[in-house]
């Protein structure tokens, strides 16, 4: 699904974080979402986890089918997905699929996450898409798990007074610097994915039990990079809203990845000075 965007982009985004973690409401979530993402920052040295806060057992089509079984099935799918992107990692927090909502025992699940593995990025759906522009609903697990995601970044995971437990078991608090929503209505930056879009696709074949049609996910997963990327002048791109909690002297990014923001920011200054 394609995002739709606030204003003109014409510069791909390269901001890079040194560690992100994706989180999710359902196995496949991340690999329609930001899989191609995540694999070009892994891809440079970034190190990336995967969250989901289901296990996806209401994902089917067949009223009798055992949902622990379902469940395991679609774990599993999403270790192979995993694997193919090259997260370090997969947690599954086994809430209660079609019901998830952002409370306290959620909020702690994700706190724990992100004190453990100390994302300098987050990766969730955008909590404030309710409607994919005027072509369909966002479901109501994404949205839990968006604000969820978003409540845990700020202010739990760096409050030392919440959950001061997690402190005490030695998970201190973490600061999470930037947020990146997908699925937005309100999209601001662009990553060029042309030379991991493959790797998405890849990723999404290994959910069998989801996908209805595999021989039109290629083109279909294609079809919506192509128009992400046209906005930046590239053959594939994947669109986030992104939120920027807290600056750094250097932007905090691994080195390198700024350096087209540096350079136009070196240009602007040097023309000032004449």
């Amino acid at each position: 699904m394609a995002a739709q965007s606030s204003g003109p982009v014409e510069t791909p985004h390269e901001w890079r974080p040194a560690r992100f973690m994706v989180i999710v409401a359902h196995p496949d979530d991340a690999d329609f979402g930001p899989a191609a993402t995540a694999a070009r920052w892994i891809d440079a040295g970034s190190a990336g986890w995967l969250v989901c806060c289901t296990s996806g057992d209401q994902g089917g089509e067949d009223h009798a089918a055992d949902p622990l079984e379902l469940a395991a099935i679609r774990e599993a799918e999403q270790r192979a997905a995993a694997a193919v992107v090259g997260y370090e990692g997969v947690s599954f927090l086994h809430q209660p699929d079609g019901a998830l909502a952002n409370d306290l025992a959620l909020r702690e699940l994700l706190v724990r996450e992100i004190r453990t593995f100390r994302p300098d990025a987050v990766l969730a759906t955008d909590p404030e898409t309710l409607f994919h522009g005027d072509g369909g609903i966002n479901h109501t697990d994404h949205r839990a798990a968006a604000i969820a995601a978003v409540d845990a970044v700020y202010p739990a995971a760096r409050n030392p007074m919440s959950f001061p437990w997690l402190a005490r078991d030695g998970l201190a608090p973490h600061e999470v610097r930037r947020l990146y929503l997908f699925w937005s209505n309100h999209a601001t930056a662009r990553v060029d994915v042309t030379a991991t879009i493959g790797r998405k696709v890849d990723a999404l074949r290994a959910h069998a039990s989801q996908i209805k049609h595999p021989e039109k996910l290629d083109e279909r997963m294609r079809a919506w990079a192509r128009e992400e990327g046209a906005a930046i002048g590239v053959a594939a791109g994947e669109a986030f809203r992104v939120i920027v909690i807290d600056e750094d002297p250097d932007d905090g990014s691994p080195e390198g990845t700024d350096a087209a923001e540096a350079e136009a920011a070196a240009a602007e200054a040097a023309s000032q000075e004449r």
